[in-house]
């Protein structure tokens, strides 16, 4: 019997640098049925003409003020023909021919809902972000004990699943998260691929892992099982930012990298106070607005 037909669904905004690598190595999969649907948010760093060039066979371009992650991946869905639909951030690049089939094979079985793979960091990632890499990615991995872990980068959905309820398309952080979360209260499960691989890592500024911790905090405040009092400044800022800096120190010391650790106590703080603010301004939206 041949393979089923596959749909990859390509995210790309000014990614051309990346392209140039991600593409060739989709082309080099040894999983070889599978289509390519892409949507680019406006890209003007010659992106448009590699994916071009790539003939995919949907060639979606939006501008940068209409993305909405829900929405685009819900449309994904829509425009993919196979039942096993992979999802593929431009920047993140397939380390070997062997990407693509671990996790399609993976989403064989009816139970699992959705599966994601391994991700590592680029070679000028900073200390701060490797070290969040190794604790999702890593062996032993970190996120495995945690409540709730997935990540979209690099991922795939079963059709029939998301069929039953799509992306929330209000959210502009973590609608990956709400969705697996949503699948497992279903009865599904969620699935690590460790030998899928892509190379995929973001230094952000500290006023950037603040934007983005607080947009995901703030996501986290609609899905809460807890009280609004679980994040406050003693627990969430100040206890959680020392046991950050512990372990950011141990980490830079194992792999050498003790000058950067400096860096990382701002990147820290920056993520607690947007982790508090985020799900304070969260709980109000969810919670208390809604309710009135």
């Amino acid at each position: 019997m041949s393979a089923p037909l596959v749909s990859i669904v390509l995210r790309s905004f000014n990614e051309a640098w990346a392209l140039r690598a991600t593409l060739p190595a989709l082309q080099a999969q040894n999983y070889r049925n599978w289509e390519l649907i892409v949507f680019d948010s406006g890209s003007s760093d010659g992106s448009v003409d590699l994916i071009r060039q790539a003939a995919p066979a949907h060639f979606v371009q939006i501008l940068p003020h209409e993305y909405r992650p829900g929405r685009v991946l819900n449309q994904g869905m829509k425009l993919a023909r196979g039942e096993r639909v992979i999802f593929l951030n431009a920047d993140a690049t397939p380390q070997s021919a062997d990407w693509l089939g671990p996790l399609v094979a993976a989403l064989d079985d009816p139970q699992v809902a959705a599966v994601f793979g391994r991700q590592i960091p680029r070679p000028d990632c900073t200390a701060a972000f490797a070290h969040d890499y190794a604790r999702c990615f890593g062996e032993p991995r970190e996120s495995a004990g945690w409540d709730h872990f997935f990540s979209m980068v690099s991922s795939g959905l079963r059709r029939d699943v998301w069929a039953r309820r799509g992306f929330r398309e209000n959210m502009q952080y973590s609608e990956d998260d709400e969705y697996t979360r949503w699948c497992r209260a279903q009865g599904y499960r969620i699935s690590y691929c460790p030998d899928s691989v892509v190379m995929h890592s973001h230094n952000y500024t500290p006023r950037q892992a603040y934007k983005r911790s607080f947009g995901e905090a703030w996501a986290l405040a609609d899905v809460w099982s807890g009280k609004l009092q679980d994040f406050n400044v003693p627990r969430t800022v100040l206890a959680g930012w020392l046991r950050d800096a512990w372990a950011d120190l141990r980490y830079c010391r194992r792999t050498g990298r003790l000058g950067q650790w400096p860096d990382t106590l701002a990147i820290r703080w920056q993520q607690r106070l947007g982790r508090l603010h985020g799900f304070r301004a969260g709980w109000q939206m969810h919670r208390v607005d809604h309710a009135l």
